[in-house]
């Protein structure tokens, strides 16, 4: 499932910049490519996000869950709706 790998590390991208960072990223992949997100905030909110706009488009993977570095693997599994 790990065909191509790609990495965003947002901690050091200003709050209000991060979400469009992130969901620009999300739109590049195609199916079967995954993104590995660093993130120092609790990433469920996006989680959230995804599933409730972009379904079936993505699977979620926790690497490292906190408390100072959240590492998410985000794999594009469908089309979605971007």
């Amino acid at each position: 499932m790990n065909a191509s790998l790609q990495q965003l590390d947002v901690r050091k991208v200003p709050f209000w910049r991060r979400l469009d960072a992130v969901l620009a990223a999300c739109d590049r992949l195609e199916a079967g490519e995954a993104l590995e997100l660093l993130v120092d905030i609790d990433p469920s909110p996006l989680r959230s996000y995804l599933d409730a706009t972009r379904q079936p488009a993505f699977a979620w993977e926790v690497l490292e869950g906190g408390p100072d570095t959240w590492r998410v693997r985000l794999y594009r599994t469908g089309s979605g709706t971007a």
